[in-house]
């Protein structure tokens, strides 16, 4: 099987990738702030921490993943004109792009302070 028409397999398993983690990620946040009132100081000291810092980056990006995988396969199954499909993708794609590149700069401004 080509690596092209694998694409439906791949969009598949990138979505259940992603979940995963994302599921793991929101499981694992529970479990450390256990019931604690989260201030904006304890936060920014958690995130903070290189190891908390990294598993955020990659939540965050296997949100937008996530998202793009999801948003796109409904644009292309429910979207019959082909341009206003391009349109609504390329929109779509530059506000994930948009929405990574702000949480990165957050990520970034908080780990250097």
């Amino acid at each position: 099987m080509s690596w092209r028409a694998s694409s439906g397999l791949r969009s598949w398993l990138m979505q259940r990738l992603t979940a995963l983690y994302i599921v793991v990620f929101l499981v694992m946040f529970a479990f450390v702030w256990g019931g604690q009132t989260i201030t904006f100081e304890t936060w920014r000291a958690w995130v903070a921490h290189p190891a908390a810092n990294i598993a955020l980056l990659l939540f965050i990006f296997s949100l937008l993943m996530h998202a793009w995988v999801g948003g796109r396969d409904v644009v292309i199954d429910y979207v019959k004109s082909a341009s206003t499909r391009y349109v609504l993708l390329i929109i779509f794609a530059l506000g994930l792009g948009i929405m990574g590149l702000w949480t990165l700069r957050i990520l970034l401004l908080v780990g250097m302070e």
